[in-house]
């Protein structure tokens, strides 16, 4: 346990470093910055990130202290509010990056923070469960629950930008990047062979769960590219994926008939890329489409584990997926529409901004 006085200390400067203003930055940013990763640039993006990830960081935390319904007092909340308290003393006691060592050491300390916080997501899923476990189950959510709802998509959209910033400077160290990859960012992505990769692992999930699955059809032009996060849209994707796969397969569990394939278009727009996913898997009443993006409702029968496709964003069974794919979607400019037909299927629009001049959207 950290000493009193200690304790004092650090939650001054979490209140000091909270209340700094955030610098967005965008796609094209990071895009053009990174693909000349000198020395020269690495120290200051290093510089930058040191002053930036510690304004981030502190305003989580804070954040996680005032979480309403007492869920910031949940041992998994407190957990993470922990995980955020050591990094943000991590970043503050390594010293100013004045030269390559420097820099070099706190690419060090940023892998390991990356690392620590790799289970945020589950472990915060846990502590809204262990709210709805004290409050009776999902039906006693008192009124106003929706700031739940609010925090946690401030909280998850911050969670994005850090890992962004984080996961961009240290991959611009590779001393060998693949060919028109800058960092995280592929410069020539192509959604058609994220779509087939992405199905093929929810088909995988689909097969170890039930034994069998449907088949997934992509229509698109497969020459077509655009710069983008490579993770970020195969994690969208299979998410999206897998749902589909999951609807169509119970709904046709107990019939002769052959389970219709899911259709995945791709349309090449002048501002955005649209993709098109479509099941015929029954539909959503209309009155449950509003769950779909919220976090305190799940549609998986058993209760989650923690060991996470993905490094530890596994999203089933949590009622995550959903509403953390939208953030994704929305980070860099796009976003996800779910529109339903209850008793025929689902379609979800992923549309994702080409332009990449759109600023992170600062929580």
């Amino acid at each position: 346990m950290a000493s009193e006085p200690v304790a004092r200390a650090v939650a001054e400067e979490v209140a000091r470093w909270g209340g700094m203003r955030q610098t967005g930055v965008s796609l094209r940013y990071m895009m053009e910055f990174g693909a000349r990763p000198t020395e020269r640039n690495l120290l200051l993006a290093a510089q930058f990130l040191h002053k930036e990830l510690s304004i981030r960081i502190a305003r989580r935390a804070q954040d996680l202290d005032s979480l309403p319904f007492g869920l910031s007092t949940k041992p998994a909340i407190l957990k993470v509010r922990d995980w955020y308290l050591d990094s943000f003393r991590d970043i503050r006691y390594v010293p100013e990056v004045r030269n390559r060592d420097d820099e070099l050491a706190f690419t060090q300390m940023i892998k390991m923070i990356r690392v620590r916080h790799n289970n945020v997501v589950p472990t915060m899923a846990l502590g809204v469960q262990q709210l709805k476990k004290d409050m009776g189950g999902t039906r006693a959510f008192p009124p106003g629950s929706d700031v739940i709802h609010q925090l946690l998509d401030r909280f998850y959209m911050s969670r994005i930008g850090i890992r962004m910033l984080i996961g961009q400077h240290i991959a611009l160290h590779d001393p060998y990047p693949e060919p028109g990859v800058v960092g995280l960012i592929s410069t020539r992505l192509s959604p058609m062979l994220v779509a087939q990769i992405a199905s093929e692992d929810a088909r995988a999930v689909c097969m170890r769960e039930h034994g069998s699955a449907p088949d997934v059809n992509i229509y698109g032009d497969p020459n077509f590219t655009f710069p983008y996060v490579t993770p970020h849209l195969q994690l969208m994707m299979f998410e999206l994926v897998k749902n589909s796969l999951r609807a169509v397969q119970e709904q046709y569990m107990n019939s002769d008939k052959h389970a219709p394939p899911v259709r995945i278009i791709v349309a090449d727009g002048a501002e955005d890329v649209t993709i098109k996913i479509s099941d015929e898997g029954g539909g959503i009443p209309r009155s449950g489409l509003s769950r779909l993006f919220t976090y305190l409702y799940s549609t998986a029968e058993n209760s989650p584990d923690l060991d996470g496709h993905n490094g530890g964003v596994t999203m089933a069974g949590y009622g995550f997926g959903i509403p953390i794919s939208r953030l994704y979607a929305r980070y860099f400019g796009g976003d996800l529409q779910i529109i339903s037909m209850e008793g025929y299927g689902t379609d979800a629009y992923l549309h994702l901004s080409r332009l990449g001049d759109s600023e992170e959207p600062l929580p």
